[in-house]
């Protein structure tokens, strides 16, 4: 089988979250080896700019794409099914990177021939939750680009400068708890992260900055690549330091939710930050460098595309009026799926501190102007 054209679906482009730098390795990847990806989401931006810079194709509409792929990988649900029905042809692999996300529940088509989960979680999301055939899930854990990701020099004994590597880091979520246990501990701190205003397209030039980094997921196994001790840690909660006695059964929960499993506690994160080993940490990053390189998973995942094609291949063509149903199914779970998290918005809306307390205001219209008036100063003071 020659070089394969992989169609590439995910929600957008247009930031900087885990999925869409796993696009971009990804799509970058299949281009070293010979494929042709091209990427489809309806929002873009600057990683979509990299990759077109890097001569991969980026569409926002899958009518600007005339050549049909060999087989469709699709992140995000909705955005697969467009795919599906555009390409009416073409089977699919959906990749489940997310167990709480919507979009990165499954829909049920029957030329989605294989599921792929990111860790253990993932794949009991698939299994457990959707009733995906076991036969039908493979776990591919994800990779770190050892290209830009390069050893940093080795660490000292005590950490000195500490990094919360987060988008979800922000004065409301866990960075109030790392900021006391850090100061208690003598360590600098500092933010990377679309929450603090501080996010940047290449980490991998200021990673090795740091002996220390909180963070998780993707975010924690690029610091371990680089060397860095990490103490796992994001807004859904804390968990421990990564050492060489747990790396595996981390590893294979991509270091993510389900390793979450205490609340963002100074006395906790002062306790894990006092485990720091360098000799430790280097174990694990020698490790993680062994086992989790950017080529091993593009091959794991190219394999996964071959047998969906010759699969399809062998079968009889697909029944159209099946293909109509599963779409109808997905839109009925889309559409409850939609109302059920507008109604969870509005409530929160509605209890807001904010609301409640424009709603007291209105109930004294003097005091109101002089507040509205007020914070009209303080927006034009920049304060």
């Amino acid at each position: 089988m020659q070089g394969l054209r992989i169609l590439i679906a995910n929600a957008t482009m247009a930031t900087l979250t885990g999925t869409e730098t796993y696009v971009r390795d990804l799509a970058l990847g299949l281009l070293r080896r010979g494929h042709a990806p091209v990427v489809y989401a309806p929002e873009l931006g600057e990683l979509a700019r990299e990759l077109r810079g890097a001569t991969v194709p980026v569409v926002d509409n899958l009518a600007a794409l005339a050549a049909t792929p060999d087989v469709i990988h699709g992140n995000h649900n909705t955005e697969m099914l467009s795919a599906l029905l555009h390409f009416n042809a073409v089977p699919a692999v959906f990749f489940c990177h997310s167990w709480t996300d919507w979009v990165s529940a499954p829909p049920a088509h029957p030329r989605v021939l294989a599921y792929v989960a990111v860790d253990d979680t993932c794949r009991d999301r698939l299994v457990c939750e959707h009733a995906v055939p076991e036969e039908r899930v493979r776990v591919v854990l994800h990779a770190a680009d050892l290209e830009r990701f390069r050893p940093r020099a080795p660490l000292p004994e005590r950490p000195r400068r500490a990094l919360v590597f987060s988008n979800n880091a922000n004065r409301w979520t866990h960075l109030a708890a790392v900021r006391e246990a850090c100061a208690r501990a003598g360590v600098a701190l500092d933010v990377i992260g679309a929450g603090a205003g501080t996010q940047t397209v290449s980490p991998e030039e200021v990673l090795g900055d740091y002996d220390l980094v909180f963070a998780k997921a993707r975010c924690a196994l690029e610091a371990l690549a680089v060397g860095a001790a990490v103490i796992l840690c994001d807004a859904a909660g804390c968990g421990p330091l990564v050492t060489t006695g747990e790396l595996e059964r981390l590893r294979r929960l991509n270091f993510g939710i389900r390793t979450l499993t205490e609340r963002a506690d100074p006395e906790l994160l002062l306790r894990e930050l006092e485990r720091y080993d360098a000799a430790d940490a280097a174990e694990v990053s020698r490790r993680v460098r062994a086992a989790s390189s950017l080529d091993a998973v593009v091959g794991e995942t190219v394999a996964v595309y071959k047998d969906v094609i010759e699969e399809f291949n062998r079968l009889p063509p697909t029944d159209p009026t099946e293909e109509a149903r599963a779409a109808a199914q997905y839109l009925r779970w889309l559409t409850l799926t939609t109302r059920r998290r507008q109604a969870e918005y509005e409530s929160m809306l509605a209890n807001s501190l904010t609301l409640r307390l424009r709603n007291r205001l209105d109930r004294y219209p003097l005091l109101g102007r002089a507040v509205g008036r007020l914070a009209g100063l303080v927006r034009r003071s920049g304060v």
